[in-house]
This record gives structure tokens, C-alpha cells and sequence, in this order.
């Protein structure tokens, strides 16, 4: 196949059809391609009217923000291969380049199930390992569930490296609860283990109360403390950590205050 020089005004850029990029690092690139020029070509489609991109969506972003007019590419034909070998070879030739980012394996696996029709089965024995994932039916659906979430929580689950384990803990919300709570937890200092400690004491004070989690982020204590800004982030945690603690265990917390008023009297 033939590199050409492709104008990039004939590329279009809305079609995402191959494309698993989320919060792709452009400055590099754009610094890179300034530096020694385009090093591999993209790959494209010939569609009616333009070319589809298979592979090179930051590269082709990075070329265009640098004032560039065209880039080199391979080009198939619009009827020479099916999209699912496309995507496939989208996937091995990233994967060799710059490699993938959780949400990125979420969303490949999603368009791989969803968009392509492969069977669940097929994808978990071939396509998790080619992400380094354990192919079994509960990483899928982990992955998969993320692939539905928020942009919000997806970039807090980027940021923070979020474990399977908790996005699992997310992904048992309504839209409307995961929103809450990341009102809240974003404006804290989190590790894993708080994190668990959190979103598990916030699982059974809903249960609990038959109420819902947002509900309980919206609480007035809890409100107090954040917008409270002398307070650091993890002052701001241990405060609502025990916030949450005494939610869930009202019969406790008496105890302690009854204690407390003993001490004070003696």
C-alpha cells in the first residue's frame, strides 16, 4: 500500500467510528512532530466525499493545531476491508505506538461488543489479554460498565487510578447518585482504601435509610465541611469520614457522645 500526501481538509474528524481516544497528551506529540516531523503515516479510508480515519486521530489533531495542510497516509479502499478487521488493526498498530489508557480499553471493548457485534466469549478470550487483562466475564463487565459512566468519572478514574474494585462500587449507582457523590469525592484527598470507605459507608447508609446517596452528599454537616475553605482536603475527609461513621452507626455514636458527657462531668 502506497503512503500518500492527504489533505487534512478531506479528512473528517467527527468520525469516530475506529477511535477509543480519551484525554489523549497532544502537547508531546505536537512537540514531537515539531521536532522530527511525522515518523509513521496515518491510516485512512476513502469514504464518499472525504477519508475515514482508522488509525491517527492525535496525530492528524496535532498536525492540523500545527497549521499543517496535509499529512501522509495508507489508504484503503472504501469496500477493500470490513470495519471490524479495521478496528482490529487500528488496535494492534496503537498498541504498539503508545499503548491504552483504562477508559481507552473500555471503550474498545464496548465498540467491540456493541458496534462490531463480537461475541462477549470471543472478546474476553482474545481481547482482554491483548489489553494485559484476565479474561474472565467480571474484568469484561467492569470495563464495560466504565465504558458507560460519566466523562467526569471517567477522567476521576484516570486521575486518581481508580481500582476495579471501586469503579465495580460506581458502576451499582444511578447516574444521578455517581454524580453526587463525585461532587464529593473530588474535592477530597482519596486514596484507594478512603475511597472504598466512602463510597462503602455511603452504600449502607443508603440501605440503611432507604434513602437515596445523593440524598445523603446533600446532607447540611456534610455541605458544612466543604465549603469550608481553611480546611484541607484531607481535613476536610477525616471530617466527613466520621460524618459518614455516625450516620451508620447512630447507636455508637449516642454511646460515644453519653461517654464523652460522663468524662466532662467527672
Amino acid at each position: 500500500m502506497d503512503i500518500r500526501k492527504i489533505p487534512l481538509q478531506e479528512i473528517d474528524l467527527s468520525d469516530d467510528t475506529f477511535s477509543v481516544n480519551y484525554l489523549p497528551d497532544l502537547q508531546r506529540l505536537r512537540s514531537s512532530i515539531e521536532e522530527m516531523g511525522l515518523i509513521q503515516p496515518v491510516l485512512l479510508r476513502k469514504k464518499s466525499g472525504g477519508h475515514q480515519i482508522i488509525c491517527g486521530f492525535r496525530r492528524i489533531s496535532a498536525m492540523k493545531e500545527l497549521g499543517k495542510s496535509e499529512i501522509e497516509a495508507r489508504v484503503f479502499e472504501e469496500k477493500e476491508t470490513d470495519e471490524f478487521q479495521l478496528f482490529s488493526l487500528s488496535l494492534h498498530e496503537n498498541l504498539t505506538t503508545r499503548g491504552f489508557n483504562a477508559v481507552e480499553k473500555a471503550i474498545a471493548l464496548d465498540k467491540l461488543i456493541h458496534r462490531f457485534q463480537i461475541d462477549p466469549a470471543a472478546v474476553i478470550k482474545t481481547f482482554l489479554p491483548f489489553f494485559s487483562l484476565e479474561p474472565n466475564e467480571k474484568i469484561l463487565n467492569t470495563y464495560l460498565s466504565l465504558a458507560q459512566m460519566e466523562d467526569e468519572i471517567k477522567t476521576y478514574v484516570l486521575k486518581e487510578e481508580v481500582s476495579r474494585s471501586n469503579i465495580r462500587r460506581l458502576s451499582t449507582l444511578t447516574p444521578d447518585d455517581r454524580m453526587a457523590i463525585f461532587s464529593l469525592i473530588s474535592r477530597l484527598k482519596l486514596g484507594e482504601n478512603r475511597l472504598r470507605e466512602v463510597l462503602t459507608l455511603l452504600e449502607e447508609i443508603s440501605r440503611r435509610n432507604q434513602c437515596k446517596e445523593k440524598d445523603i452528599v446533600q446532607r447540611s454537616e456534610i455541605q458544612a465541611i466543604l465549603s469550608q475553605k481553611e480546611l484541607t482536603p484531607s481535613q476536610k475527609t477525616e471530617r466527613i469520614k466520621k460524618v459518614l461513621a455516625d450516620l451508620r452507626y447512630p447507636k455508637l455514636n449516642q454511646m460515644e457522645k453519653e461517654f464523652e458527657e460522663i468524662i466532662q462531668s467527672v
